[in-house]
């Protein structure tokens, strides 16, 4: 690691593991100094097995019983269960992409649900959660919000974890987490090395200041949180990233041929950032198709599908958004 990544790594790396951990009641005195207003929002498609109970703990914990969420908002991304009715009933605010700056129209995608999600809160500060996690995870909000409310320099914050993988019954203790691994880690040290100290560049748990997350394009699929990564780098440089240790995150697990699809999306991302250019850095273009196999019985049958990056702009640069501001949702 260099120089730098390590030193920002000893800096800006927190821990707020459990509840215990955090120092809720400095946090709440620095909201109410701060005049700060957060949301929370959860982009969800066909998570009904678990978005309810998420929903259900986060508002009676931090809305209801002590008042740090001022909205907790599920984006619903085109879901064919009962993602929307499940969420809703357990407390939260939901809106589908569709219904967000309608004008634009609505493109598949995590990363979609998550730039439409700017236009549908009001929260000068932002913690995304993904809709899928399991487990007792209340404090991923505080600890998230944490560096953004006791550090004004702080404009971004990604969570990181052990992640658990379960397969054939078998529990790997840390084996979550491959496309990270195998792929997105890899390309961040030889092109950004400045970025090595991101324990989970990929994670689904982030938090920023609207300030800086309407400055950036949302890559429209899973390529979104390594291009966010990246390009808020540029915007604000390695001092204005922290990172908080939030122990351990359980999730569904993927098929291999759903991560391999992953893959191929935060390589066209990462590819895409680096074609920008930089100094000292060659241009770099991604096919933008991934072919993969399956054996029929008598032969290998391949298999081909798009995971070239679509992005949405800015929203500071949207008209609609700026005419009306946030809270467009409706």
């Amino acid at each position: 690691m260099r120089p730098d990544a390590r030193a920002w790594f000893q800096h800006r790396t927190s821990s707020a593991t459990t509840l215990a951990a955090i120092d809720i009641d400095a946090l709440l005195r620095a909201k109410r100094r701060g005049g700060h207003r957060v949301s929370v929002v959860l982009p969800a498609r066909n998570e009904a097995a678990t978005v309810g109970r998420l929903v259900a703990t986060l508002r009676e914990r931090w809305m209801l019983r002590l008042p740090l969420v001022d909205e907790l908002l599920v984006v619903d991304s085109d879901s064919t269960d009962a993602t929307a009715d499940v969420a809703r009933a357990a407390g939260a605010d939901v809106v589908a992409t569709t219904a967000v700056l309608p004008a634009h129209g609505s493109r598949p995608g995590k990363g979609e649900a998550l730039w439409k999600s700017l236009a549908a809160t009001t929260g000068d500060l932002v913690v995304f959660l993904d809709a899928d996690l399991i487990g007792d995870v209340a404090h991923y909000v505080p600890g998230l919000l944490g560096p953004l409310l006791t550090d004004p320099q702080v404009l971004y914050v990604k969570g990181c974890y052990t992640r658990p993988l379960e397969i054939d019954g078998q529990v790997v203790p840390a084996g979550g987490g491959r496309v990270t691994e195998l792929t997105a880690r890899p390309l961040l040290n030889a092109l950004w090395p400045e970025l090595a100290g991101f324990v989970q560049p990929l994670g689904g748990e982030y938090a920023g200041r609207r300030s800086a997350l309407e400055q950036v394009p949302f890559v429209s699929a899973y390529g979104v949180e390594v291009g966010l990564l990246i390009d808020l780098l540029r915007l604000g440089g390695l001092p204005a990233l922290a990172q908080v240790d939030l122990g351990v995150r359980r999730h569904t697990s993927q098929s291999q041929e759903a991560l391999g699809v992953m893959a191929g999306e935060v390589v066209s991302a990462i590819l895409a950032r680096a074609e920008s250019g930089r100094p000292g850095h060659h241009p770099l273009t991604a096919s933008g198709l991934l072919t993969q196999f399956r054996h029929d019985g008598s032969g290998f049958v391949p298999s081909s599908r798009a995971v070239a990056v679509e992005e949405r702009p800015p929203m500071v640069t949207v008209p609609d958004y700026r005419a009306h501001g946030a809270g467009m949702a409706g």
